[in-house]
């Protein structure tokens, strides 16, 4: 190891460091936010003061207020909480069966494997949007369902990477000593595979909560996602695009707010990913 490339490797730590310190801390923020809402926000979000709309940022409204005359503050608040709880529904659907098809594929191969992965690269292929739009014009507007449809084209590229690495893993040392244990099937690939291939997971999952985001508050703004008088980030960004030129603090709030989100999971991915990526360290 060279003496120019100890102060490079330094500088790898202290940017993962603090990718990592950021992330965790808006994470926090935001989990505070949507946890304590009600002691937090200084309005009833729902509350409409009609004298009041359309109130620019001041004292008393930080953010100003909506077309309604409620506070965009508390609005914004209140807004984290179907943004994180369809995070979660998201990541409880598409991990666990993206893995579940990687991990399958990958271990049995033959005509599993392109059975899978052939469903795979369709579901792949659908445009994501689109597809969420049709499944909650559907279903219903709601955030499970939400979560379902953004789901049902998430999933795939979590299944590709388990399929690459379990296909890199299957003729390791590793498992071959487990299978001289008598370990096979099932137990193998679950006990044995899956903690190998789970952070790579963890990482994907981090970085692709930003576009995830998005995505629900695309449903939101097109009248797809939570509905009124809900607080969702997504379905005020389209009430201020109405008064946009105008009274620009109606929009500005809430997309403020999508992108602090999103930039809060690029973060925390890009600093879970140079922290297990073991070539960082060379």
């Amino acid at each position: 190891m060279t003496e120019t490339s100890l102060p490079l490797r330094a500088v790898r730590r202290d940017k993962r460091r603090w990718l990592l310190i950021i992330g965790y801390s808006l994470l926090g923020i935001l989990i505070a936010m949507a946890l304590f809402a009600p002691w937090v926000s200084p309005y009833d979000p729902n509350a409409q003061v009609m004298a009041d709309r359309l109130l620019p940022p001041d004292s008393h409204h930080w953010f100003g207020t909506d077309g309604f005359g409620r506070d965009l503050l508390s609005r914004v608040i209140y807004g984290t909480r179907p943004t994180l709880l369809l995070v979660v529904f998201i990541l409880l659907l598409t991990v666990p069966v993206g893995m579940t098809v990687g991990i399958a594929a990958g271990y049995l191969g033959g005509w599993v494997e392109r059975i899978l992965m052939r469903i795979t690269d369709i579901f792949l292929a659908l445009p994501s949007l689109v597809i969420a739009l049709a499944m909650v014009a559907v279903l219903g507007p709601s955030i499970l369902n939400g979560a379902l449809a953004l789901a049902l084209t998430s999933w795939p590229p979590f299944a590709r990477q388990a399929r690459a690495e379990t296909q890199q893993l299957r003729r390791s040392d590793y498992l071959a000593a487990a299978k001289m244990q008598g370990i096979q099937g099932l137990p193998l690939m679950f006990g044995h595979l899956l903690p190998l291939c789970l952070p790579s997971a963890v990482v994907r999952a981090a970085l692709s909560l930003g576009g995830i985001i998005l995505s629900a508050a695309g449903l939101g703004f097109l009248g797809m996602g939570v509905q009124p008088p809900t607080a969702e980030w997504g379905s005020m960004v389209a009430e201020g695009g109405k008064v946009i030129f105008d009274q620009w603090w109606v929009a500005a709030a809430p997309g403020g707010a999508i992108l602090l989100a999103s930039l809060t999971f690029n973060f925390i991915g890009d600093g879970l990913r140079d922290r297990l990526d073991s070539r960082n360290d060379s």
